[in-house]
């Protein structure tokens, strides 16, 4: 295990047992209706988790997340509980492990569909226009540039894959027997609702949100309920807006400094991942601090 004094690529937790490791979290049950979610120092890059975690990149993501679901709770109810991690974990080592990562939620059914909202022009999408004038089959205006801002949000999303698999991209109407007619819509409409507002608050405080990925589930009354992480650096690509130009790729606030690391090397994008250099690391775990301190102040 990975672990260090200032990072914690995998928890341990002896006083609740663990449902699943994800690329990132760490879910443990407490009951029949609620789960424990850390949020480890891992990173995933090309679907690949990387043996080097990032230090204090948890916290931050935690503390993001934490902070858009309470900006969007009038919009959308979400998954965190009124449970304080003091009142589900009783070991004080398992505690001192997860604290200001790991949060109480809901056991709630997620839904098999990942709800990705695109703003600009960049990524898959970037190459996906190049070759067919469209990004998942939604057509563009024609001659739009690397990173162009769209005329207006898209809504692209694609299947929930296991950890290790590729999710696919599909088109809305492909959702719609996976989800039923009425909740795909309001599944989309609800995504492009909350980035609509997410990216203009966050534009104020000189971050462009590309793109993110959303996640919902439903509560035992078939309410949707915002789930997972939202409107994250790892969820997202997040760019400062004052060196942003169209036509360039823009320098971001997210893992794309990873990647484009990662592409620079003799790596076939399999795992194992490769180790990160220390200083790749570190200018990482400075740049999601970054984000978190721009958008909470």
């Amino acid at each position: 295990m990975n672990n260090t004094p200032a990072s914690l690529y995998e928890s341990d937790l002896k006083s609740l047992p663990l449902i699943q490791r994800g690329k990132v979290r760490d879910i443990y049950e407490i009951d029949d209706q609620h789960m424990l979610i850390v949020t480890t120092d891992r990173l995933s890059a090309f679907d690949v988790i990387l043996p080097t975690p990032v230090p204090g990149k948890g916290a931050v993501l935690t503390s993001v997340s934490n902070f858009w679901f309470k900006k969007t709770e009038g919009l959308i109810p979400n998954h965190l509980s009124s449970l304080g991690l003091d009142d589900v974990i009783k070991d004080k080592h398992d505690l001192a492990q997860v604290q200001g990562r790991a949060i109480v939620v809901k056991r709630l059914k997620p839904l098999p569909v990942e709800a990705i909202v695109r703003g600009y022009l960049i990524g898959s999408g970037w190459k996906d226009y190049q070759s067919t004038g469209a990004v998942c089959g939604i057509k563009l205006p024609a001659n739009l540039q690397l990173a162009d801002k769209l005329p207006e949000p898209i809504y692209t999303p694609s299947t929930k894959a296991a950890v290790g698999e590729h999710d696919e991209n599909i088109s809305y109407d492909e959702t719609i027997p996976l989800l039923g007619e009425s909740l795909a819509r309001q599944v989309k409409e609800i995504s492009l609702k909350i980035y609509k507002e997410a990216a203009e608050f966050a534009l104020a405080r000189g971050i462009i949100i590309a793109d993110t990925k959303f996640e919902f589930g439903l509560d035992d009354k078939d309410q949707l309920v915002l789930i997972d992480e939202v409107l994250t650096p790892d969820s997202s690509r997040f760019w400062p807006a004052d060196s942003y130009r169209p036509g360039e790729s823009p320098a971001s606030f997210d893992k794309q400094f990873v990647r484009d690391y990662l592409e620079t090397l003799d790596w076939n994008k399999k795992s194992p991942g490769p180790e990160l250099p220390a200083d790749i690391m570190n200018q990482t775990a400075a740049k999601y601090e970054e984000a978190l301190q721009k958008l909470t102040g």
